[in-house]
């Protein structure tokens, strides 16, 4: 492999104007929303000033390489290597004085974020969790000076950029949500509004005459590079690129909102009234198959995506789910179908190597928006078929030591529920999906499957 390290200079486009910023470089974040505006035909006009969130070591690789990176599409017959040069600069998520200094520019139009749904750090109810330790030490901090002060969440980060914003009296702002969570901006207006008044009660006055909050879906699958795509990319534009991306050739955009100070002309998305529909069908069919096969394909011995679907017994799962989730969903029949005929070519792609592992993470947050609106739907009515109530059993299963190992953002909370006699655990569980007091016969139903599975983890 040539030891070349990319540069835009060479390998990319001129830098663009800061004129978004985008909380979480991660991959998904650099195969949509940096890739969507890599490709708008005012691409030019718009750069990205992005904060990086866990790992800071993502900025100092990019910053080495002026910013641009490799997206290798995996297509099923062949790589697809483009680079990419949205991002203008990147920053650690500890740089706050960066972060402000955009909020206060009045370039800046919109701000996008994926922090995944813990991130948000809500309580049970929806709301920000005011318990949590680093939500307090954000909201004393930001009292005690709201210019300079240092804060750890994205709630806290938000709100610091806005503070700075007014301060700046820089305009009006676009907050756009990108994560997998159902009416994601509500989500996040919710979680700014509490932080705000915990603050300083008049900059929610502020927010809801200057912020507009914009609900997106966004789906394409986006499984962690490898050594082994690094070399592909190494061979293919003969160059070293350490922050290699890798993504499916799919890729889906909705948004349902106002952008007061515009924004790029993102091809191929699609601008509604109502994301909901859109939201549900992706939430239900392929994030729950998903959430499905990451513990129960993982019992049997399966590590990837393509080879659980592979799987007859794992097919007649996923099948069996979307049938029920099918009957809940708003949008066309035949669009129902057609969508499932492309998720199954889709997921039978086995050049994107999506490990299951990295789909079971943070269960506790994923199952029961993923399959209880679905599984309550069908308890109302007076039915418990089995495809719904699978992936509760396999879950528990998942959480009992089998398959994929646990990750989860509430380990305390999943640890008591793994530790618990098994009916209270499938009782726990429903009741976080919004069935309360379920029948005996439900709970049982979900123990005889859970049986199984472990049967067949130890078989």
């Amino acid at each position: 492999m040539s030891e070349q390290r990319l540069s835009r200079q060479e390998h990319g486009r001129p830098v663009a104007p800061v004129r978004m910023v985008h909380l979480g470089v991660g991959n998904f974040f650099r195969a949509h929303q940096a890739w969507f505006t890599e490709h708008s035909q005012d691409a030019a006009e718009w750069g990205y000033a992005a904060f990086t969130g866990r790992s800071a070591g993502v900025a100092d690789d990019l910053a080495a390489q002026d910013g641009i990176y490799t997206l290798l599409v995996r297509e099923p017959d062949g790589d697809r290597p483009e680079v990419v040069s949205s991002l203008s600069a990147v920053h650690p998520g500890r740089d706050l004085a960066a972060l402000r200094g955009y909020f206060a520019s009045p370039e800046l139009a919109l701000v996008t974020s994926t922090v995944t749904e813990a991130g948000y750090r809500r309580d049970t109810e929806g709301g920000l969790d005011l318990t949590d330790l680093d939500v307090a030490a954000d909201i004393e901090a930001l009292r005690a000076d709201p210019e300079s002060s240092e804060v750890s969440t994205t709630p806290g980060r938000l709100v610091a950029g806005l503070l700075a914003r007014r301060g700046a009296d820089a305009g009006p702002i676009a907050l756009v949500p990108c994560d997998n969570v159902p009416d994601n901006g509500a989500m996040v207006a919710r979680v700014v509004r509490d932080l705000a008044e915990q603050v300083d009660p008049t900059l929610v006055d502020w927010i809801e005459a200057n912020v507009t909050v914009v609900t997106t879906m966004v789906d394409r699958i986006t499984p962690r590079g490898t050594d082994e795509d690094r070399d592909t990319v190494g061979e293919l534009l003969h160059v070293d690129d350490p922050q290699v991306v890798v993504t499916e050739p799919f890729a889906e955009w909705v948004l349902a909102g106002e952008f007061p100070r515009g924004r790029p002309e993102w091809p191929g998305a699609q601008f509604v009234d109502d994301v909901s529909k859109h939201e549900q069908r992706k939430l239900w069919l392929l994030n729950g198959s998903h959430s499905l096969m990451a513990y129960g394909a993982s019992i049997l011995g399966h590590e990837t995506v393509s080879a659980a679907i592979g799987d007859e017994t794992v097919r007649g799962w996923v099948e069996e789910w979307w049938d029920v989730a099918a009957a809940h969903l708003e949008v066309d029949a035949d669009e129902v179908a057609a969508y499932r005929q492309a998720l199954v070519e889709r997921f039978a792609n086995s050049r994107i190597r999506h490990l299951l592992a990295q789909i079971a993470a943070d269960g506790s947050q994923k199952v029961p928006i993923r399959f209880g609106p679905v599984l309550a739907g069908e308890v109302a009515a007076g039915r418990s078929p089995a495809g719904a109530t699978r992936p509760v059993a396999a879950w528990i299963a998942h959480l009992h030591g089998h398959g994929a190992p646990v990750t989860d953002a509430q380990q305390d909370r999943v640890a008591e529920v793994a530790a618990a006699e098994p009916a209270e655990a499938v009782r726990t569980v429903l009741g976080w999906m919004g069935i309360d007091a379920p029948a005996d016969d439900l709970v049982s139903q979900v123990l005889g499957q859970i049986a199984a599975l472990e049967a067949a983890a130890s078989s």
